[in-house]
């Protein structure tokens, strides 16, 4: 193997590569990046067994050949080289790397080692833009379940319609949904329903970071048995999906309020942080009180260790007196990912589920589930 490319290229697509890499006891190999160089094509290879991540480079491949290097080894020592030419080749047991004044040699593993990544068929692409898949990812994956007891809870669902894709993600405690319209469409395509691992959408989210000013402007995902594909640019993200059936969460977003609240939510946040401070430990409660016809949200909390806090704010409340307890942390989430100065909030009473959502952007919603006192 053989092979020259700019280290500008060559530090790109390690970056897309080397995050999935570690250190795993139990198979070495999978420490590793696979560099793949044929006459068509410059690949850098990882993966996990659950996640592939494959980057296609541009280079000048000379001899065709594979090697396997260890992933921190080589990433660390191309990050240092000056930003020019890079030559690569294999000789015997080691990757010679040569860069204007610098020379080294780093040991490799047999390539035959290393896992093949599954192949999915390239049909029936769905194409989202980067930058409403970023938002929308963001917006919905923080939410999962950590618990693996209930392995659907610990991914996000990805309903594909005609026209949309709906991102939902719930730990039981809140939900985050978003929807994103599809920038093209198969005719006679029918609705689908997939769960894909948080770990996976937050790689995927971290690739199309990097992609922000690449100019490229939409990404591709191909579905297949169990699996799913996601490309953008020279990057390809292969993932096993999690089986088994999301929960039924419409049922459970509020079509109805008895009391609503526009409030900022710069300020909103300040309360919250402030009683948060004051709340008890584990609990994490804060309470918020809607007083009927005083245009105006209570944030408070007390604890017999730390004291008490009490926050007035000014908002646009109609309805019923009203008022809730919440996990801070699980409210502040979600307030944290919403873009906008202002937000409405809605609520029914104190034992059903708290809607938050943005004043004008239409598509994304949070629900909080209250504590029961």
């Amino acid at each position: 193997m053989k092979f020259s490319i700019l280290k500008e290229n060559l530090k790109q697509g390690l970056f897309s590569v080397g995050h999935l890499a570690g250190k795993n006891v139990n198979l070495p190999i999978l420490n590793n990046i696979l560099i793949d160089a044929k006459k068509d094509s410059l690949r850098l290879v990882t993966t996990n067994l659950e996640i592939g991540i494959t980057h296609f480079l541009r280079g000048k491949v000379e001899e065709e050949g594979a090697v396997a290097v260890d992933a921190k080894i080589f990433s660390d020592y191309i990050s240092l080289l000056p930003n020019k030419k890079i030559d690569l080749f294999k000789e015997s047991d080691f990757l010679n790397i040569s860069c204007e004044n610098y020379k080294t040699k780093i040991k490799i593993e047999n390539p035959e080692d290393f896992p093949l990544i599954p192949e999915i068929e390239k049909k029936d692409e769905k194409k989202v833009a980067v930058k409403e898949l970023k938002k929308s990812l963001a917006k919905t994956v923080f939410a999962v379940s950590n618990n693996e007891a209930r392995a659907e809870l610990s991914g996000v669902l990805f309903s594909f319609g005609k026209n949309k894709l709906v991102l939902a993600a719930t730990d039981s405690y809140r939900l985050a949904e978003k929807e994103v319209d599809l920038i093209s469409t198969q005719e006679g395509e029918e609705d689908e329903n997939i769960i894909i691992p948080a770990k996976t959408v937050q790689e995927i989210l971290r690739i199309i970071s990097g992609l922000e000013n690449s100019g490229i402007e939409e990404v591709v995902f191909y579905v297949g048995d169990n699996q799913i594909l996601f490309v953008a640019d020279g990057a390809e993200v292969f993932s096993r999906l999690i089986e088994g059936q999301y929960p039924d969460y419409k049922q459970i977003i509020p079509t109805t309020a008895k009391t609503t609240a526009i409030i900022g939510r710069a300020e909103l946040v300040r309360a919250i942080k402030a009683s948060a401070l004051f709340s008890k430990t584990g609990i994490n409660d804060v309470n918020l009180d809607f007083p009927e016809g005083q245009n105006k949200i209570i944030v408070s909390s007390a604890s017999g260790n730390a004291g008490e806090n009490i926050a007035s704010i000014e908002a646009e409340v109609r309805g019923v007196d009203n008022g809730m307890v919440v996990n801070y942390q699980y409210l502040l989430d979600g307030l944290n990912n919403i873009d906008e100065d202002n937000i409405k909030v809605e609520i029914i009473d104190s034992n059903t589920p708290c809607l938050i959502k943005p004043l004008n952007e239409k598509g994304y919603l949070y629900i909080i589930m209250p504590i029961k006192q």
